[in-house]
């Protein structure tokens, strides 16, 4: 668990398959967990591998749409709404530090909450009464672009914001309908490519982890793209430049998803 402090964590959490909401298992524990040992933040950013946008783009809608952007799994996931609500204050604030920090970041007041976002949260927060700020990321600039979006958001995480980072360890959708076909083997890779990141986020080299695809064991296998893995690197920078790290969660769900959670504490 992690270390109590007055400054809240930053989080990396898995949102898994949409099927995760109805099994959340050792995962979704790992996460209700952490939550209920939080003190209540003052908001939450939401940052989510399904929102994808040009530049860095903030949500400032009232009331956050449950948006099911995903087809042909089971009705009841269609059924599933979290009714959560926004701060226009809050979500100016996230989107005035983005422009501080030289980023062109653009604002959506229309923009609902995808699975990636509403899973965890409605894990988290199954009572939806915490304002939510939803962030986009940009899948084609890179881990360090998003690690210098994480940075940028550093002082509102002094100030009481939760900052919530959703993707996946690893995300190969053709590996796991290959794993579905042929008996549900997992692969090697999985694992080690898990792990290595670990390695990398327990011993503080973010020289590593930003050139993941060069250096990690079977990287384009584990990430075809990089969006699932970019929002590990705005929870990263968000807390500041030396964080300690915890591994909430290690394990695997369907075959080929690692589902590792962390948090990053900033040091004083």
């Amino acid at each position: 668990m992690i270390a109590h402090s007055t400054i809240l964590p930053t989080l990396f959490v898995p949102h898994g398959a949409p099927t995760f909401i109805l099994r959340p298992g050792a995962a979704g524990a790992a996460l209700v967990q952490v939550a209920a040992s939080l003190p209540r933040p003052r908001a939450i950013i939401i940052v989510s591998a399904h929102w994808d946008t040009r530049n860095p783009t903030v949500g400032f809608a009232d009331r956050l749409e449950t948006i099911h952007d995903f087809r042909g799994f089971p009705e009841p996931l269609y059924t599933i709404r979290y009714p959560a609500t926004g701060c226009r204050e809050a979500a100016a604030l996230v989107q005035a530090a983005l422009q501080q920090a030289g980023f062109a970041a653009d604002a959506d007041d229309q923009r609902g909450l995808d699975h990636g976002a509403w899973i965890p949260l409605q894990l988290m927060f199954p009572d939806a009464d915490v304002p939510v700020i939803p962030l986009s990321i940009q899948s084609q600039a890179g881990p360090e672009h998003h690690l210098r979006l994480g940075r940028a958001l550093a002082p509102l995480v002094r100030q009481g914001f939760l900052l919530i980072a959703s993707g996946n360890l690893t995300h190969n959708l053709g590996d796991y309908q290959l794993a579905s076909r042929d008996g549900g083997a997992t692969p090697a890779y999985v694992r080690e490519f898990s792990n290595w990141v670990w390695q990398q986020l327990a011993s503080g080299d973010t020289s590593a982890l930003l050139d993941y695809r060069s250096r990690a064991p079977d990287a384009p296998r584990a990430h075809p793209t990089d969006e699932h893995l970019l929002p590990l690197y705005v929870a990263l920078g968000a807390a500041g430049d030396t964080p300690s790290v915890t591994r909430l969660h290690a394990g695997i769900d369907d075959y080929v998803i690692a589902m590792d959670a962390f948090a990053f504490q900033t040091r004083p």
